[in-house]
C-alpha cells in the first residue's frame, strides 16, 4: 500500500502538502521529531508529495523524482520551518531549465529569484529571444551558462507562485 499526499489542483499545478505522518511505503505513522526523507515527484496531476521513514528509503523507488531531502516530522504546535536545504533548490532550479509549459517557466523564474537573493545564482546578462527576455544566469561557483525567461509575472501572478514555492519550501516567502 502506498501513502503520498495527493496533489491538489491549482492555476499553477504546484500545490504541495505538509507532511500528512505515515511512510509512503509501508504505511506506518511517522511520530513527530522522527527523521524521515520527504520527496517530490513530478505526475500527470501536478506535483505529488511522498515522505518516507529512514528504514524505507534504501529501497524506494527514486525514479522520476525532481528532488527530495532528509528532515524531521514537526510536532503539531511547532512554527513552519525551512524544510528544503539550498542545493535541493538548486538541483529543482537545474532540472527544469528545459520546461516550455507557462505554470512550469513561471515557477522556475520565481524560484531562480529566490536562489538570486540566496546569492546561489549570479546574473550575468540578458538577451532578447522571440519577443522575450531571457536572463542568462549561473549557478555560484560553476562556470556553465544557464537560461532564465522573464515570463513577466503580473502582481497576482508573483504572489500565487510565491505561495506555491512556499507551500513546497513550508515557510512564508
Amino acid at each position: 500500500m502506498s501513502m503520498a499526499a495527493p496533489a491538489q489542483t491549482s492555476k499553477t499545478g504546484y500545490d504541495v502538502p505538509r507532511p500528512i505522518g505515515k511512510c509512503a511505503v509501508s504505511g506506518r505513522d511517522i511520530p513527530p521529531g522522527e527523521k524521515f526523507v520527504a520527496a517530490i515527484r513530478e505526475t500527470p496531476m501536478g506535483l505529488e508529495r511522498l515522505d518516507v521513514s529512514l528504514d524505507c528509503w534504501q529501497t524506494f523507488d527514486r525514479a522520476n523524482l525532481l528532488g527530495f531531502w532528509q528532515t524531521t516530522m514537526p510536532r503539531p504546535e511547532e512554527k513552519k520551518k525551512l524544510f528544503v536545504d539550498d542545493q535541493v533548490l538548486c538541483d529543482l532550479f537545474e532540472r527544469l531549465a528545459d520546461v516550455t509549459e507557462q505554470a512550469k517557466v513561471n515557477f522556475r523564474f520565481v524560484l531562480g529569484l529566490i536562489l538570486m537573493r540566496k546569492r546561489l545564482i549570479v546574473y550575468e546578462t540578458t538577451r532578447h529571444d522571440a519577443g522575450r527576455d531571457v536572463w542568462v544566469v549561473r549557478m555560484k561557483g560553476k562556470e556553465q551558462r544557464l537560461d532564465l525567461t522573464d515570463p513577466k509575472l503580473n502582481e497576482q501572478e508573483m504572489t500565487e507562485v510565491s505561495q506555491q514555492l512556499g507551500q513546497i519550501l513550508n515557510e512564508e516567502l
